[in-house]
């Protein structure tokens, strides 16, 4: 290409930032949306109000997590607790067992917590706006926008990864993400038409989710293909730009496996912190400098128990900031054994039923792998 040409082409792509007028792409989108949005379980059907309460159990699970693994989870909680004033009711070992699975467990905590405060302060009606939203346990400035959006209508823009993807692409941000997010969220907001802004942000993440994918984009299918800078280049793939992920350090401990008869020693994890409340086997200290023999002076104290059996191999599990590899351990106890101080006896049948996170399902697993 020519120098001349390779300008002319750059002053193009300049120009899509405000050569389309905005109401002209929030109508292409709305059009688009209208014809092709998504059936999801949390969604109302068109012409029909959003029920806030399944507005927000929703985006609160989406968090870190993909459609197809929360569809079962929303019908679950819905059949269970159908409001929120029934949610707000409920114990919170009862709303974490329900959670079991679906990781980030902080999440549960501040479902429990937020649907407390809902029902308590609030006779059960949640805020209709954003201010009022964020002031609740677990809603942060993004679920905050969602929730106004598409539960009241506000005239707000929230953007998840789907939405920052088809606006970086749309407009060329070039800058690495997280850098850019304030500027992502201006030019989203130049998405919204004068009204249905509920509509307008669940298009554009079923445009994400359906044609502007992070890998091979349905580009000729896209309603605002025209208007996109990065199509034109032909390096929409590249977008967004993301500066290097840091990898924490890799973490060890050891796990304790411990049976009587048909049960299983467990204990409770404190409520602050890192799988908080959650159900776990007795373990030693997650640590990137941790021995073998530092892991295994940590085991819990039974009688009967002169030596513990390591099991082959480690179980290995990803947490967001750090990857951990436990050692297992198991022991076999006399059935009149007393579980230590802070522990429990449960029915191994009956754990599938127990607020355990995918690690301990894991170490569980591995541990009476064999008998």
């Amino acid at each position: 290409m020519t120098l001349s040409g390779a300008l002319a082409r750059r002053n193009k792509v300049s120009a899509f930032r405000s050569e389309e007028p905005a109401d002209n792409r929030a109508a292409l989108l709305l059009a688009w949306y209208d014809r092709h949005r998504r059936v999801l379980p949390w969604r109302a059907l068109p012409g029909v109000a959003a029920d806030p309460y399944r507005v927000w159990l929703s985006e609160i699970m989406l968090q870190q997590t993909t459609v197809k693994a929360v569809g079962p989870y929303f019908e679950k909680f819905l059949a269970r607790w159908p409001t929120v004033a029934e949610l707000g009711a409920a114990s919170l070992d009862d709303v974490l067992r329900m959670w079991a699975g679906l990781g980030y467990y902080s999440r549960a905590r501040n479902l429990h917590a937020c649907a407390v405060v809902v029902l308590r302060e609030y006779g059960g009606m949640f805020p209709d706006t954003e201010e009022g939203l964020r002031a609740l346990p677990g809603i942060g400035p993004y679920t905050a926008a969602a929730i106004a959006a598409i539960a009241f209508d506000r005239r707000t823009m929230p953007v998840d990864g789907n939405i920052e993807r088809v606006v970086s692409r749309l407009f060329a941000v070039e800058d690495p993400l997280p850098k850019t997010k304030p500027e992502i969220q201006r030019l989203a907001a130049t998405l919204l038409g004068p009204s249905r802004a509920g509509d307008s942000a669940q298009a554009l993440m079923d445009l994400g989710a359906t044609i502007c994918t992070p890998k091979k984009p349905a580009c000729a299918l896209c309603p605002l293909n025209d208007n996109c800078a990065a199509r034109v280049r032909g390096d929409q793939e590249t977008f967004p730009r993301k500066a290097p992920k840091k990898t924490g350090l890799l973490r060890r401990g050891a796990a304790f496996v411990v049976t009587r008869g048909d049960e299983l020693l467990v204990r409770t994890r404190p409520e602050k912190g890192l799988l908080g409340g959650m159900l776990e086997v007795p373990g030693s200290d997650w640590l990137a400098e941790q021995t073998d023999k530092a892991a295994l002076m940590q085991a819990p104290v039974l009688s009967g128990v002169a030596r513990w059996h390591r099991k082959a191999g480690v179980v290995t599990h990803v947490f967001t900031h750090f990857p951990l590899e436990l050692a297992v351990y198991t022991a076999n106890v006399a059935l009149r054994t007393r579980a230590p101080e802070g522990m429990r006896w449960v029915k191994i049948a009956a754990l599938k039923d127990e607020a355990l996170p995918n690690v301990m399902r894991k170490v569980i697993a591995h541990g009476l792998g064999g008998q």
